[in-house]
């Protein structure tokens, strides 16, 4: 197979990498933002990896002009980051935060002028804790709440912002966060799950149709995670197990927006949502994205298991099967982006973008480099994966890499890293890692990086 270039791709194709507000930032207290349930969550001891927080994570609010300079240097030209509601809007309603909307006016200014596409998500979980209180994705009011914060964002940055997204991966928010307890807010039980998959399933379609009454250029998306399900056995059991999961993991969110409802018929739990739905709610729940953001890393095997409440299925870790593993403990697969392309071309959307995925490593510096040729070797496999994909006609129209530089990882703290740039993170210091400048060249791009060290 001949080395893959970025023009293989074609001419449109668009390149980028992602990050998130809360795991970037810092500066939680910084100019009049207002706390979020991850700043909450962080606090609490026990929750996260080594009682870790994104205080400072990667200092990116001081620290931006610098990193979208190196960011250029790169030769990226397409950056998705998202607004965190609590810093624009400190009580999650009412009275905006100057200085907030002001740091985001810098960003995006500055991905202007050095001709860097924003790509802005509009929800990355850092939910304003003082909506929570009141109940926050549980309480229908978070309707209200959420089309007050997008009407407030798109006018203030759809001036030079083309490009939206709504909510970033629902399925992981509201199960990680309102039934699993083990991200922000920590709550458990389908009284909490239930509610909170209905109330952002109704964000996630009034936030494009807000988006589009205000800005009608504007292309607008929304992004799923998802996983790349197989059976362990051909067992009836086995297969139905698996169908379960793949509803409630990779169909659950989407295809309401699309028209189609819950996937109540393949899990049948989904059918007490039915208590949470009034009058025209299924008809607010579908929007017609321009385009669906798949954000996959990796392959489940799943089995059945008697126990697991609701859904019968459990998954057969990755340690136990023997095959090789990242840093979240996840198996590297990068074939799984192809078939998740697959399937969801099988819905008929109009645009397919990548907009996460990648490789946590341990990454550690030598020498003033890191190498990481282990994610360079995933790079070029899952990228090979996507221009199958797409020489069978799927329209996969765009990739971004999880992520530009190592962040806070939720729950995992500070451990797993993603990044094509290395930070050290008591000092602050970045260094462009040998995947960075792979990824440079990949774009054809001449310039050179800063560093190895930027501060």
């Amino acid at each position: 197979m001949n080395e893959l270039t970025a023009l293989d791709f074609g001419p449109d194709f668009c390149w980028g990498v992602s990050t998130a507000a809360y795991q970037i930032e810092g500066a939680p207290q910084a100019d009049g933002k207002g706390p979020s349930i991850w700043d909450r969550f962080t606090h609490s001891k026990g929750k996260i990896y080594q009682n870790q927080n994104g205080d400072r994570a990667c200092e990116f609010y001081y620290k931006y002009a610098d990193d979208l300079q190196l960011l250029s240097s790169l030769g990226i030209k397409n950056f998705r980051f998202s607004l965190s509601w609590p810093r624009i809007l400190p009580e999650g309603l009412i009275k905006t935060n100057e200085a907030g909307i002001d740091f985001y006016n810098r960003v995006i200014d500055s991905c202007l002028e050095l001709d860097i596409e924003p790509w802005i998500t509009l929800y990355h979980w850092d939910l304003p804790q003082a909506l929570q209180a009141r109940g926050g994705w549980t309480n229908r009011e978070i309707l209200n709440w959420f089309e007050v914060y997008v009407m407030l964002c798109v006018r203030k940055f759809g001036d030079r912002v083309r490009y939206w997204m709504i909510l970033n991966e629902p399925m992981v928010f509201t199960g990680a966060g309102y039934f699993l307890g083990v991200h922000a807010p920590g709550l458990k039980g389908l009284k909490n799950f239930l509610p909170a998959i209905h109330h952002a399933t109704l964000c996630q379609g009034i936030g494009g149709q807000m988006v589009r009454s205000e800005l009608s250029s504007a292309i607008i998306g929304s992004t799923f995670s998802c996983s790349y399900l197989e059976s362990a056995s051909e067992r009836e059991k086995d297969l139905l197990a698996t169908s379960r999961l793949d509803a409630l993991l990779n169909r659950l969110f989407l295809e309401p927006a699309l028209g189609l409802g819950y996937p109540i018929k393949d899990l049948p739990v989904l059918s007490r949502l039915e208590n949470y739905l009034q009058q025209s709610d299924e008809q607010r729940m579908i929007f017609d994205f321009d385009f669906v953001g798949i954000q996959n890393y990796t392959r489940e095997i799943v089995k059945y298991n008697f126990w697991v409440p609701y859904i019968k299925a459990d998954l057969v870790k990755a340690a136990e099967r023997e095959v090789p593993v990242s840093a979240m403990g996840w198996e590297v697969y990068p074939e799984s982006i192809y078939h998740m392309l697959k399937k969801y071309n099988q819905y008929n959307i109009k645009s397919l973008i990548i907009t996460e995925n990648g490789l946590a490593l341990n990454d550690e510096p030598s020498s003033q480099s890191v190498k990481d040729e282990r994610r360079i070797e995933y790079l070029e496999q899952v990228l090979a994966q996507v221009l199958r994909a797409q020489k069978e006609d799927v329209p996969v129209d765009g990739y971004f890499y999880w992520t530009f530089i190592d962040n806070f990882e939720w729950a995992e703290g500070y451990y797993p890293r993603f990044g094509l740039v290395y930070n050290q993170h008591l000092e602050q210091r970045r260094m462009v890692k040998q995947s960075g400048l792979w990824w440079q060249t990949f774009l054809q791009q001449t310039a050179t990086p800063k560093g190895p060290f930027v501060q």
